[in-house]
């Protein structure tokens, strides 16, 4: 049996890259009776048919994976930030921070255009929070070689709100996918009358660009929520304290001897990262359960 990763999935095919070759499968009958459904980003077992095209066999443990947009195995989440033109909503970065720690992955903060703007808050905020930040620019090159090998042999996704330089940035990297900046890229699938699917694409240096229509942009309607419960555990600069308030069940907004609330007072927990947290356990307590994917 060969193995391969799952690049593409449309209409039931299975685009499998191995090696130097993408083979077209079906799934196996009984993955399907099995409740489990083949992933872009899923590693599989195939075999091949006489006339070439191939049957997905087996799918290798995960390391995650997003319901929506459907992809497995995603290690690195590139949050794109900006503080110029336009100015990242704090809220939407950290919401896109806890997505990627609900789902183990491992986060990088770009803040692009640093040769107008070095966004220092945005860095200080991150940095402090625990997060590796890189600060960017496709028109002086600042930064693009340093993404490029976090980029190295791992599977990743890019994230950011719309004006962002989510594309130039990409192009000065891997100039071959040449993406229209300020248009719809026609490289990644992206017309007004395009069926949006998820698909990788091989980077020269090795590893996989995701495109998404769930982690182009910040669309509140793809994104996910974490439980109010879980949620504590998606702020990493949270964990030295948890475990050391006075109520096993705190929800470390307004409670009595409560340690997270207590090293916020101290700054030791930047406002702006609290200030998000309880926004989405506002948000999250509303949710019925089956509201949350």
């Amino acid at each position: 049996m060969e193995k391969g990763i799952i690049v593409k999935a449309l209409s039931g095919f299975y685009y499998v890259q191995s090696g130097g070759e993408c083979v077209v499968c079906r799934g196996r009958g009984k993955l399907r009776q099995d409740g489990v459904s083949p992933l872009v980003g899923d590693r599989v077992g195939f075999e091949r048919a006489g006339d070439g095209s191939g049957t997905v066999k087996t799918i290798e443990p995960r390391r995650n994976y997003f319901v929506r947009p459907a992809v497995a195995n995603i290690e690195l989440m590139v949050i794109v930030a900006s503080a110029v033109n336009p100015v990242s909503d704090p809220f939407l970065l950290d919401r896109m921070t806890s997505l990627a720690e609900k789902h183990d992955c491992d986060v990088l903060i770009c803040i692009n255009k640093a040769d107008i703007d070095p966004g220092d808050a945005l860095y200080d905020t991150y940095t402090r929070a625990g997060f590796s930040v890189l600060r960017t620019s496709a028109v002086t090159g600042e930064g693009v070689a340093a993404l490029a090998e976090a980029l190295q042999g791992r599977t990743a996704a890019f994230s950011g709100n719309s004006g962002v330089g989510k594309s130039s940035l990409l192009n000065a990297m891997e100039p071959s996918l040449r993406l229209l900046t300020g248009e719809v890229s026609e490289k990644l699938g992206r017309g007004r009358h395009t069926t949006r699917h998820v698909q990788l694409f091989p980077l020269s240096g090795g590893g996989y660009l995701a495109d998404t229509p769930g982690f182009g942009s910040f669309d509140l309607e793809q994104m996910e929520s974490v439980r109010r419960e879980d949620l504590q555990y998606c702020f990493r600069e949270f964990a030295p304290y948890l475990g050391r308030c006075r109520f096993n069940d705190c929800a470390h907004l307004k409670e009595p001897d409560c340690a997270v609330l207590e090293a916020l007072q101290r700054g030791e927990i930047v406002p702006s990262r609290h200030s998000s947290y309880a926004r989405l356990y506002e948000q999250a307590a509303k949710l019925k359960d089956w509201e949350l994917r």
